[in-house]
């Protein structure tokens, strides 16, 4: 038996054809989007680009997938390349440790995009890029300071609610004349910091459902 067998079982050759032919782009590798990339590797995607530019710190080991006390201060995209190839080694794999931004200019045209980033503007740039090349994506909301997973949902970025960064991207959309898009995003009030500072908690169990439920939308759409 080979390592899809299980999928096969559930979908269909046919669908794992589909699979083995399509190629996905996830833009960042961390706490959400390393789940992403880990279920595309294990469902059977045949191509993968993978693009952060950030490298890995301790603080990321609580959430993040790649995050390994044996990976601190490795690129993000290094370690999921090294991952990727040992979850398949006939994946191909495209990785660029970069910042996505405007002026992004990629020669790649993947069947799918998924937004795993949190900066606005880059976000931004993900989905014009995508409009521009006429790809379709699914982008993450905010996923910090959320603890109830049965609060996540997907649906277009005009119909979310609650989220404060969907609303942010929603009325930035909306003035740029931007298409609807879907979203994974949570309906959940954000929980108070128990602590001050800048940055926001998050915990595995919410990223990684944010993560799982952006690669199975995607996988759904492919074999559809």
């Amino acid at each position: 038996m080979d390592r899809l067998h299980r999928i096969r079982l559930l979908f269909g050759n046919t669908a794992i054809e589909k699979l083995q032919q399509s190629t996905v782009m996830v833009v960042g590798c961390g706490a959400v989007g390393s789940f992403a990339i880990e279920a595309l590797a294990r469902s059977g995607v045949g191509h993968l680009i993978v693009i952060d530019f950030d490298v890995v710190e301790q603080s990321n080991i609580n959430r993040q997938l790649f995050a390994l006390e044996s990976t601190v201060g490795k690129t993000k995209v290094e370690i999921a390349t090294q991952r990727i190839k040992d979850i398949n080694p006939d994946i191909k794999i495209d990785s660029f440790n970069m910042f996505f931004d405007e002026h992004t200019n990629l020669d790649v045209k993947p069947d799918f995009v998924i937004d795993a980033i949190d900066t606005v503007q880059s976000k931004i740039a993900v989905y014009q890029w995508c409009i521009k090349n006429d790809i379709p994506f699914i982008s993450s909301m905010g996923a910090a300071r959320k603890t109830e997973i049965t609060k996540i949902k997907i649906d277009k970025i005009s119909k979310t609610s609650v989220c404060p960064l969907a609303s942010k991207i929603r009325h930035i959309v909306r003035d740029l004349k931007i298409r609807d898009f879907p979203v994974v995003y949570s309906t959940e009030n954000a929980a108070p910091q128990k602590n001050g500072g800048r940055e926001f908690g998050s915990i595995i169990t919410v990223t990684g459902t944010f993560g799982l439920m952006l690669s199975d939308y995607v996988i759904k759409k492919l074999i559809s």
